[in-house]
């Protein structure tokens, strides 16, 4: 622009100075003097052409030009201001559209509308499209680049628009692929609930196996050395539930005598509680555990504990045999509060709602807790999650197995409990206490001891094998 301003005062300085040398009044009245011998009508000739010739000299011509570039480039930037309002006015428009999918497409996803989602995502990738063409018809009109360079502009700003989607697309599929693995395996949990919740009516066929136990081979039979095993877990487990059960005793400051006292009468069978108790300061546990215990393994010898008046495993011995010991093989690595959340009425939800409230008195809850909500929610079909019901539910599961390998076996084991007062029988007892030896008759352990209370049952199995019944010993003359 400065140029051209330079240019044009070049100009008008041009035009004055030839003015000033041509002055055209003058220059008309002496040719008229000198050709006056001329004919007039070469004269009049002459005059116009010198006339025409002075009338346009050439600054004329340049400024003239220049006017036209003038008004030819505001002609153009006019057309530029045009077509960048209407450009912009594209750009909000693609702007709101977009923001109109984008709203759709996150209504499609709550609730979840499989069609609605598509056709939003649909228009939010056109809307984006979109822009990235106007934002390249904007780089040409201003950079005015060649036609390659316009290509890959283009498709560079299509990479960008189209980039970040792609990558949500991708997360998308990765968390698609998580879900269907979650899925699968909820779906193979729940072909195993199913297994172990049908009754006598409804059994499952025994080709319906599902291995949840990586740990557990696939060829493991049902055996004697297999039983005594899980006779261990029983043990460990009703330890763990009983001293938990004990030390909230403890700090609801309870009377733990009285409480031995009241258990001993009732192992007893005798409906007033003893004035002095058999057990020792710092044995109040074992009694505990043989109340736990008792109420654990009422029933044991039915096929179901009678919850119900199933005789599978007499009039289909063999079959039977196989569908418990195929639920012990899919259950044994399961968590219990797992499978109950999927079925928490099946046979083993059912066990575990009775047996706690056998064990469980209300009185005793709102004691520990100073509620009764665990109980309302298990008299509800529900199963707390709590520490205390965990803890239970580890000693059901483990009582819930044994008595699936009792009944898969052939013949099934008996169990047996030593009564009070009996004879200790080292063959079939196991103390809880270990004696010294002093305490016995003739160097042997055990003469002069007898049974103060069962602490667990004992078990007979088929091939001869005896798993011991731990007891509770006091001595003969303490009796």
């Amino acid at each position: 622009m400065a140029n051209k301003v330079s240019n044009f005062s070049d100009l008008i300085q041009r035009v004055t100075a030839s003015c000033l040398l041509h002055p055209l009044s003058s220059n008309g009245h002496i040719s008229g003097a000198r050709d006056a011998d001329e004919s007039e009508d070469d004269k009049y000739t002459t005059e116009d052409d010198d006339e025409e010739e002075e009338e346009r000299p050439p600054y004329v011509e340049t400024l003239e030009k220049f006017q036209n570039f003038e008004v030819k480039n505001e002609e153009i930037r006019t057309e530029k201001v045009i077509e960048m309002e209407m450009l912009l006015g594209e750009v909000f428009d693609a702007v709101s559209a977009m923001k109109k999918a984008y709203v759709s497409l996150q209504e499609a996803h709550c609730p979840w509308d499989q069609d609605k989602m598509r056709v939003a995502d649909v228009a939010v990738i056109s809307e984006l499209r979109r822009l990235g063409v106007l934002r390249e018809r904007f780089r040409r009109n201003v950079g005015g680049g060649s036609e390659r360079g316009d290509w890959r502009v283009g498709a560079a700003t299509l990479r960008e628009v189209v980039a970040p989607y792609e990558s949500a697309v991708e997360e998308l599929k990765q968390e698609v692929k998580a879900k269907d693995i979650e899925i699968d395996d909820l779906k193979e949990k729940l072909k195993t609930a199913t297994l172990l919740s049908s009754n006598s009516g409804k059994k499952s066929k025994s080709k319906r196996r599902v291995n949840c136990s990586s740990q557990t081979p696939i060829n493991m039979s049902p055996a004697p050395d297999l039983f005594e095993s899980t006779v261990s877990s029983v043990k460990e487990a009703s330890k763990s539930f009983t001293s938990l059960l004990l030390s909230l005793m403890r700090s609801a400051h309870w009377d733990i005598a009285a409480a031995v006292r009241s258990i001993e009468a009732a192992s007893s069978n005798s409906t007033t509680p003893t004035v002095d108790s058999i057990v020792g300061a710092n044995h109040a546990k074992y009694a505990l555990e043989s109340y736990v215990n008792r109420k654990m393994f009422q029933g044991f010898d039915h096929e179901t504990f009678y919850m119900d008046g199933s005789l599978s495993s007499l009039l289909h011995p063999d079959q039977h045999r196989r569908e418990c010991f195929t639920q012990y093989r899919d259950m044994k690595a399961m968590d219990p509060m797992e499978l109950l959340g999927i079925l928490p009425t099946c046979s083993f939800g059912n066990f575990c709602f009775k047996k706690y409230l056998a064990i469980v008195h209300p009185k005793m809850e709102e004691s520990l807790f100073g509620d009764l909500e665990q109980r309302r929610q298990v008299l509800t079909g529900n199963h707390p999650r709590s520490q205390f019901y965990g803890e239970f539910l580890g000693l059901a599961k483990t009582v819930w197995l044994l008595h699936l390998l009792a009944f898969s076996l052939d013949p099934p084991p008996s169990h047996f409990e030593a009564s009070n007062g009996s004879e200790f029988h080292p063959k079939y007892m196991d103390s809880v206490v270990k004696y010294s030896i002093s305490m016995g008759i003739g160097g042997r352990m055990g003469m002069g001891l007898v049974v103060g209370f069962p602490v667990s049952p004992g078990f007979k199995l088929g091939n001869g094998s005896v798993v011991k019944a731990r007891v509770y010993l006091v001595p003969k003359n303490g009796f």
